[in-house]
């Protein structure tokens, strides 16, 4: 589908942000108080668990994907590694 890692990673820590921005919209220009303001800011606090976790199973298959192919960078990256060192995805 195109979508990489680090677009999910990305993904993730904008909505950090929006949260942070929608709270502080809810609070500033809406009449109904801080309860909905903490509403807003939640509901969209919330996505980024999701961006993010899903960012690292693109990683992991990302990775299989390189070691499969047999890719340069498949093959650097096991070269910077020490032996018996887990690599970043933790296997």
């Amino acid at each position: 589908m195109g979508l990489r890692s680090n677009m999910m990673y990305t993904a993730g820590l904008a909505s950090v942000g929006l949260s942070v921005v929608s709270w502080v919209l809810s609070q500033r220009y809406e009449s109904a108080g801080t309860d909905r303001a903490d509403r807003w800011g939640l509901f969209v606090g919330e996505w980024a668990p999701t961006l993010f976790a899903m960012g690292v199973a693109l990683r992991l298959e990302e990775m299989r994907s390189e070691k499969e192919r047999g890719t340069a960078e498949w093959r650097e990256r096991t070269m910077e590694r020490a032996p018996g060192m887990p690599s970043r995805a933790g296997v």
